[in-house]
């Protein structure tokens, strides 16, 4: 489960321009994959602009459509392809993002019992963060390219701040880890911390002729054949040569989405895997920290051809060992796994109580089955 949002991808920005987390009741949600919760036998039929109803307070068709265009962008690009969804998977992608939508509408509504709905002053300052790296030229383009309004963008950012702030008061202030909790910890995944293998701390750039209808990065560019792929990624090259920051260069412009808003950051890879390919294992293993690879092909898995570029940067590398408890990178790793255990558990018990106590009736869902088995 991620953090509450707004996107397919609206996440804690940290201090980063993330503006693919715009995309409303998607990816980054309160709960993953949560069950669909809906009632049944309400008494006056609602107007069909109306696909749901959290404690009396509609959640309109046109939020979920919007949603959903959105969700089947997300599908097309992780797949870095055009996909053409049956009529099944369609209205299964509405549901999801439909079931996202009443839980955020749930969150708001008890964020706003307790005084703790985002301020103006706190979207405005949020906003501003997001807006940094970017020209205003830029941030149009973007907004474009996501198909966002600015009060959209604005909308998106109170719902993020205010769920954070929920979960921050609710759940996070709550949670307490000790030096007894790490040491148990590690002597219990002691095998995990020795590392059979060296591991590299790698991250990309990738640029690939694909069409997408996002991009996936901050500028909202997307080559769209090869030639336009061969082009950028040289560019990005050169830009790279001349002294240019990776992550900021991977933000703006790398095509992958998964790692674009980090930066290009891949996290550890260990040898073996590298060995998948030998001429990124041979380009890897010959860099220094810091140092970035040469234009690589992306091959596709299947028919092994090229399908894009890549450029990759070693951040860092571990060699192989037992890591100790005295070290600092072990311990905080240990500390911030707890921590997230705990928070991911109070929070899939915290939502499910909300929804206990909520009144919802998911009018999308009722038509469905009504229609499926006339």
């Amino acid at each position: 489960m991620k953090t509450y949002s707004g996107t397919a991808r609206t996440e804690k920005f940290e201090g980063r321009a993330r503006f693919a987390g715009a995309a409303r009741g998607l990816g980054v949600t309160l709960l993953a994959g949560g069950a669909m919760l809906f009632a049944a036998g309400c008494d006056q039929k609602p107007s069909a602009d109306v696909v749901a109803s959290v404690n009396g307070k509609p959640i309109m068709r046109a939020e979920m459509e919007k949603g959903y265009v959105a969700y089947s962008a997300q599908v097309a690009q992780q797949q870095q392809q055009q996909v053409q969804l049956s009529n099944e998977q369609a209205d299964l992608g509405r549901l999801k993002v439909l079931d996202n939508l009443i839980t955020n509408e749930i969150v708001e509504q008890r964020a706003a019992k307790m005084n703790l709905t985002a301020t103006n002053e706190e979207v405005d300052a949020k906003l501003t963060e997001m807006k940094a790296p970017v020209t205003e030229d830029q941030f149009q383009q973007h907004l474009k390219a996501e198909n966002l309004t600015l009060d959209d963008l604005k909308h998106d950012i109170r719902r993020s701040l205010t769920g954070n702030k929920l979960l921050n008061k609710e759940i996070n202030s709550k949670i307490t880890v000790s030096d007894a909790d790490v040491s148990s910890y590690y002597n219990q995944h002691k095998a995990e911390y020795n590392l059979i293998e060296p591991q590299y701390r790698l991250a990309q750039i990738q640029v690939t002729g694909v069409p997408s209808d996002q991009a996936g990065n901050l500028q909202g560019s997307k080559a769209t054949n090869d030639s336009e792929a061969k082009r950028k990624i040289q560019a990005l090259k050169t830009r790279l040569d001349s002294g240019e920051d990776f992550g900021t260069l991977a933000m703006n412009f790398s095509e992958r989405v998964e790692t674009a808003s980090s930066g290009g950051d891949m996290g550890f890879v260990t040898e073996s895997q590298l060995h998948a390919d030998p001429m990124i294992y041979a380009e890897i293993t010959r860099l220094k920290p810091g140092q970035t690879t040469a234009i690589m092909p992306l091959l596709d898995a299947q028919t092994k051809k090229a399908m894009g570029y890549s450029i990759y940067k070693l951040v860092s590398k571990e060699p192989a060992g037992q890591r100790d408890l005295s070290d600092p990178i072990v311990q905080q790793a240990i500390r911030q796994q707890l921590q997230n255990d705990r928070s991911q558990l109070l929070k899939n018990a915290y939502f499910e109580m909300l929804r206990d106590q909520a009144k919802i009736v998911n009018y999308f869902a009722e038509n469905l089955f009504k229609n499926a088995t006339k």
